[in-house]
């Protein structure tokens, strides 16, 4: 007889055909519930290569400074926050200036020994010199007071350059503002130790600013001969295209990442209401059919839906050995459905078409 836990009562057989048909379904679906998520894949997609693409960048100021300390001691102020508006000689933050004062102190005491060892100096060879024109004393004896006379006369420049340097020395210890400026960041809390060459805010003048793009090695004879470049500014939805004022491609390569990087320069107007670190995409143009002759034989794309962005980090999950493995990709223009993918693929993998489900536990690619 089977009897309810909870009731103490007998089970009838038409339930007891139920609960036995119920637990067989639910022993049948276990493998079912265990399975790992299969997801569906695509191949990396070669297209024929154009001359035109798009890659993301950030907006930095045209002049920015980080202000740094150059007097040691302990940061008695911190006269800025991050976000304030700053003038010119405004003062920023104050370090402790005892040590700076005892220095000062000294090379007033040296200015003041210095001098009175001249003033000795002096009255020594003015009266030499008399006892000389009387000839009761030799032309060497006038010869050193002379000469100690100049000794004295250095002596006291040197003291006083000593003094001049003291006091630039306390005047570290404000520090001040070297421009209009918005402080971008604080380095410092007061209280913390300042060491020469620390920074201690970083300032950044709103006026104007500039697209800073890391260019593959690969793409810069095509940007050199692109036809235009813009710039999209940050907006979403309602973001605008504008075009630089200047472009400036810097001379050197980086070793490490193989890229050049880029300034594009924009207008005052342009520049409104926009901060350091945005992103931004930069679009250089098709270029001329000459130049066309120069560019890569193809291109690698990979279906939009397959990119996953997490705030910096743009990439995609790629299949490995019956496992997803997620690897970040630099991308260039979209074209329809596909974007184009600059760095970090390789023609004939294989990615998921959803990242999200192929980022859980045991997802694996769905056979094709």
């Amino acid at each position: 007889m089977v009897y309810e836990a909870s009731l103490r009562k007998p089970v009838s057989g038409v339930r007891r055909g139920v609960l036995a048909a119920a637990l067989a379904a639910l022993i049948g679906a276990g493998p079912l519930l265990a399975a790992a998520p299969a997801v569906p894949t695509a191949e990396v997609g070669t297209g024929a290569a154009g001359t035109g693409f798009e890659i993301d960048g950030a907006l930095e100021a045209l002049q920015q400074s980080t202000v740094a300390a150059q007097l040691g001691g302990n940061v008695l102020q911190l006269a800025v926050k991050a976000g304030d508006r700053v003038k010119a000689g405004q003062v920023l933050a104050r370090i402790d200036e005892r040590d700076a004062q005892a220095g000062l102190a000294r090379a007033d005491a040296a200015l003041v020994q210095a001098q009175a060892e001249l003033s000795n100096a002096r009255l020594h060879a003015e009266r030499t010199r008399d006892l000389r024109k009387q000839g009761f004393v030799s032309q060497a004896a006038l010869d050193v007071a002379e000469t100690q006379l100049k000794a004295a006369l250095a002596g006291v420049q040197q003291a006083q350059s000593g003094r001049s340097q003291a006091a630039l020395a306390r005047s570290f210890a404000t520090v001040t503002a070297p421009f209009d400026a918005i402080a971008l960041a604080t380095h410092v809390e007061a209280g913390e130790l300042a060491t020469p060459g620390r920074q201690l805010v970083t300032l950044y003048a709103p006026g104007r600013m500039r697209a800073v793009v890391q260019l593959p090695a690969s793409r810069t004879a095509a940007a050199r001969a692109a036809a235009g470049v813009q710039v999209q500014l940050p907006g979403g939805a309602d973001s605008r295209w504008v075009t630089p004022v200047t472009r400036t491609e810097l001379p050197g390569t980086d070793p490490v990442s193989q890229t050049v990087e880029w300034r594009l320069d924009l207008s005052a107007a342009d520049s409104a209401g926009l901060t350091p670190g945005q992103n931004v995409r930069v679009r250089f143009a098709g270029a001329p059919v000459a130049a066309a002759s120069t560019a890569a034989p193809g291109r690698l794309t990979v279906p939009a839906a397959a990119v996953l962005r997490r705030g910096e980090l743009t990439a995609v999950y790629a299949a490995q050995d019956s496992r997803f493995v997620l690897k970040a990709v630099r991308l260039g223009a979209t074209r329809g459905g596909d974007i184009e993918v600059l760095a970090g693929l390789k023609p004939g993998e294989r990615v998921a078409l959803d990242p999200v489900r192929a980022g859980l536990a045991g997802a694996v690619p769905a056979a094709q």
